[in-house]
């Protein structure tokens, strides 16, 4: 689970502002979080389907709003997916 914690040093790392906390970035970097900790959750448990279900759709999510970004703006899409290591 993502701590509140985790949550802002997320955010404050990809943030485009000192206010932002909804932009695209902001919102797959979150995503990619997430990811990474339910990953290792069904490391640990493979027959937890419902989370594994949360997951696809959550990898889903962020497929979407990384397609978004790239067409909206090719430079931020290459810095974000570098700085994140997707």
């Amino acid at each position: 689970m993502l701590t509140k914690t985790k949550k802002a040093k997320v955010i404050k790392e990809v943030a485009v502002h000192d206010t932002d906390t909804g932009s695209t970035e902001v919102q797959v970097a979150v995503l990619s979080k997430r990811i990474d900790e339910l990953a290792s959750h069904l490391k640990k448990n493979p027959k937890d389907n419902h989370s594994r279900r949360g997951l696809l759709g959550m990898v889903a999510d962020r497929r979407t709003h990384l397609k978004y970004l790239e067409k909206k703006n090719l430079k931020r899409y290459t810095a974000l997916v570098k700085k994140l290591g997707l």
